[in-house]
């Protein structure tokens, strides 16, 4: 039995792909794909209904690939097929932990995900299943920080957990400026006119619009998933 009341009835937990790489220079690290399927594991056994929005970036990343000359939708569409591969890997953790999985992907890919039908989505999350979107929303040009937006406002979730290596939002990158300003909350037009690095400013503009909040922190602290559901002071809430 949980010890208390988690705050939040459905979410949505944004994934970055570099959150599966571990130690690795690029690809996925079972290992890590691991510990994150069990930090998942605990939220779910709380009762909260799980969503997760799963990048591409340890495996390829559209706008490098366009920087180095491809055609943008093409690069796009790479990284795209990389977030169904590593949602593949997610699911497969998810599953060897006795976590019920569904892999729903915008892009059509039969043999190893469903297609995104948004009341089949809904219906998963309320019997209790961890729904996986990958390929973002099927078209180049949006990030998956948009696309997690726009799934989230689609299955009603409640917040946004923007998972991350830093522990927040600050006035500039911390790695770099040891004297960056850490925001405990933050209001969606101050990042917007800031420029902080938390979403593109397509899918703060959304959260705005749609009173949407996000709370940004640390993945990489065992447990902060769960503190962050159950309403426990980490990170930053952008509202």
């Amino acid at each position: 039995m949980p010890d208390h009341k988690p705050k939040y009835k459905r979410v949505l937990l944004k994934l970055s792909g570099e959150s599966l790489l571990g130690d690795l220079p690029y690809g996925i690290d079972l290992d890590s794909t691991r510990s994150i399927a069990l930090e998942i594991k605990e939220v779910h056994a709380l009762g909260v209904e799980i969503a997760i929005m799963i990048g591409g970036g340890n495996i390829f990343r559209g706008i490098r690939g366009s920087e180095s000359g491809m055609d943008r939708a093409s690069a796009d569409y790479m990284g795209l097929l990389a977030t169904i591969m590593n949602g593949i890997a997610l699911q497969d953790a998810l599953e060897k932990e006795k976590v019920l999985t569904r892999q729903v992907s915008a892009i059509e890919v039969k043999a190893v995900a469903e297609p995104f039908l948004r009341r089949r989505v809904i219906r998963h999350l309320e019997r209790g299943r961890v729904v996986i979107f990958s390929a973002g929303i099927g078209s180049p040009y949006f990030t998956t920080d948009t696309a997690g937006v726009l799934r989230a406002l689609e299955i009603n979730a409640d917040v946004i957990l923007k998972a991350t290596k830093v522990d927040g939002v600050y006035s500039a990158d911390p790695m770099i400026e040891k004297d960056a300003e850490r925001f405990s909350t933050i209001r969606y037009i101050d990042v917007l006119k800031k420029g902080l690095k938390v979403m593109d400013s397509t899918a703060i503009a959304l959260c705005k619009d749609h009173d949407l909040p996000i709370i940004v922190f640390n993945l990489f602290d065992n447990g902060n998933i769960k503190r962050v559901v159950l309403g426990e002071e980490v990170g930053t809430t952008v509202f």
